[in-house]
């Protein structure tokens, strides 16, 4: 267990592996701009297509997981995609936890100048979370109807997990840049994600991750669902900041075949959750196709009329008091929740009706069920967005935009 947790084995030299120099093997890794979907010999009406899928007992009709930011999900916003069959997950280490109406720190944060706006939040989060506030909100999502997701980081995670446990929260989140089974710190006492989720009766999905080693570790520690990704997010700048990050194809592909590998083992299917990247019904797609059982939304949540960023968004480490690792982006809020997610689609660019996108690339690519999706041809292709497009690109119109 150990050397999974400090050395990532699925980087080891492998067939067709490169070398950069001396004798640095590295291999070639895949965006998801980069690969497309084959259409089948058979295809099916997208009608006939299930999108559904489960966490633990839980099933939902849409494998859409709105991001535990404060941007994109507050409690009526997570109450609103409960009803659409989707997952909204509230942070409770962000705003809606350190102050009791945190409608004036959204406000400052929408209107601040770029220059401003880091500096801004690095203040504004300085504002301790409170306990009465954590287990407040988790009781306004349950007297809401929603499925009550709540997400916190592993460093947190020992005193606000217990918290909302007690107040009656259905799914646990243990999520920050990168999770490891086990994190060791001289500073304080190390952080056992198996100690967490033995402490809960509920499930608790861990990220993220984007190896085999890590993802089996999580796994064998008893995650309940994974997320993957570090820095493919449209507000993340880890991948410049730190250096550090996986193309998404590819990582998606490596932790589903931890994933399967563990099925294979103990019989325990777990689900995978594709976590940043994700902006167009062809990215849900191809997410899927990789192995996701599920796609987290940002950006694409944060255009929303109902969004609390108000048409801005901003990722988790964005207001790190010593090392930001985000940065606040303009989105333009484009529909409600209900069209982005399940339409009409009124925009050429595919950025609405992202559930109806994914039945018709389902049907075209012959899956009825998103475990089929996992067995569709997937083929190399990085202009395949671009092939034939000269006009729209010209005219900034669907593609092009």
């Amino acid at each position: 267990m150990t050397e999974l947790l400090t050395s990532e084995k699925s980087y080891a030299p492998v067939p067709g592996a490169e070398r950069i120099g001396g004798t640095r093997v590295v291999r070639r890794t895949y965006s998801l701009d980069e690969i497309a979907l084959v259409p089948a010999s058979t295809t099916i009406d997208p009608q006939d297509v299930d999108l559904s899928w489960s966490v633990g007992a839980r099933r939902f009709t849409l494998p859409f997981i709105a991001s535990a930011m404060d941007s994109v999900v507050d409690v009526p916003v997570a109450i609103a995609l409960s009803r659409l069959g989707a997952l909204g997950v509230l942070n409770l280490e962000g705003l809606q936890t350190r102050y009791g109406n945190p409608d004036e720190a959204l406000a400052q944060i929408a209107a601040a100048a770029p220059e401003d706006a880091v500096g801004l939040m690095q203040r504004l989060y300085q504002e301790p979370v409170k306990d009465h506030l954590v287990g407040a909100r988790v009781r306004a999502l349950v007297e809401g109807g929603a499925v009550a997701a709540v997400s916190m980081t592993p460093a947190a995670a020992t005193r606000l997990l217990p918290m909302a446990d007690r107040a009656g929260a259905q799914i646990m989140v243990i999520q920050s840049t990168v999770v490891t089974a086990r994190h060791y710190s001289s500073q304080g006492k190390s952080v056992s994600i198996s100690d967490l989720i033995e402490s809960t009766n509920v499930p608790v999905l861990v990220g993220n991750c984007v190896g085999s080693g890590a993802a089996l570790a999580l796994l064998e520690a008893g995650a309940a669902g994974l997320f993957v990704g570090v820095g493919p997010g449209a507000a993340c700048t880890s991948r410049r900041v730190l250096g550090v990050g996986v193309p998404q194809a590819t990582a998606i592909a490596d932790v589903a075949a931890a994933r399967d590998e563990y099925q294979r083992r103990t019989g325990r299917y777990v689900p995978v959750v594709a976590d940043g990247g994700i902006a167009v019904g062809g990215d849900v797609a191809r997410a899927i196709a990789c192995g996701a059982d599920a796609v987290m939304l940002g950006s694409a949540l944060a255009r929303a009329e109902e969004a609390p960023g108000r048409g801005t968004h901003w990722g988790m480490a964005t207001p790190h008091a010593a090392l930001p690792r985000g940065t606040r982006i303009k989105v333009q809020q484009n529909g409600s929740l209900r069209q982005i997610l399940t339409g009409p689609a009124t925009s050429d660019d595919g950025s609405q009706n992202l559930s109806d996108a994914l039945r018709t690339a389902m049907g075209m690519c012959g899956a009825r069920t998103i475990r089929e999706m996992h067995d569709v041809e997937i083929i190399i292709a990085p202009t395949v967005a671009s092939e034939g497009k000269a006009l729209q690109f010209s005219q900034r119109v669907g593609q092009g935009r």
